[in-house]
């Protein structure tokens, strides 16, 4: 079994410092952060510290990329047939999807419990499960919605024709309620 992650052995309101100095810092300074952990009595590299605030600043770039995409999604998809529903969906499956590959790809520094890892897999897998029924669902949502504005489409050329507009007209308002009209 590997050894533990050296910056692990902190008390949680020393790592929150900890993260909180290296954000602050733009994940620099490791010498003066090796020098402050020192002094409160800790013994931990600045390599170990430079390796967790790599692994830190990779999470927070893809949770703000992952956030970004989302509001650029919502501002420039109209949620028409649920299409922002479906990207997140997909946002959300990808995330997913890399978080088990890097749980494969763990190197030994960072190994862990089988156990843990099973629990970790198998939570994955529970996500994943409801990703894929909230998809369906989605899918069967945007199929009703579709399907309820071609027969309102069609009730309503009826009623248009035999009002006595022409099918020219009646075409266009078809169309309007379809959503596929200019």
């Amino acid at each position: 079994m590997a050894r533990a992650n050296a910056v692990s052995k902190l008390s949680p309101e020393h790592k929150k410092q900890l993260d909180d100095r290296l954000f602050s810092n733009g994940f620099n300074g490791y010498v003066e952060l090796e020098t402050w952990l020192r002094e409160l009595g800790y013994e931990i590299s600045k390599s170990a510290i430079h390796r967790y605030g790599q692994k830190l600043e990779r999470k927070l770039s893809a949770i703000q990329a992952s956030t970004q995409a989302s509001l650029m999604i919502a501002e420039a998809v109209p949620d028409d047939g649920d299409a922002r529903s479906q990207a997140v969906l997909s946002l959300v499956q990808t995330e997913i999807f890399n978080a088990l590959v890097a749980l494969q790809d763990l190197d030994d520094d960072e190994s862990i419990d089988p156990v843990k890892r099973l629990s970790m897999i198998t939570k994955a897998g529970k996500g994943i499960s409801e990703i894929v029924k909230a998809s369906v669902l989605q899918k069967q949502h945007a199929l009703d919605v579709k399907e309820k504005a071609e027969k309102t489409a069609k009730e309503v050329q009826e009623i248009v024709k035999t009002g006595g507009l022409s099918d020219e007209t009646a075409d266009l308002i078809r169309a309007k309620i379809l959503g596929i009209a200019p």
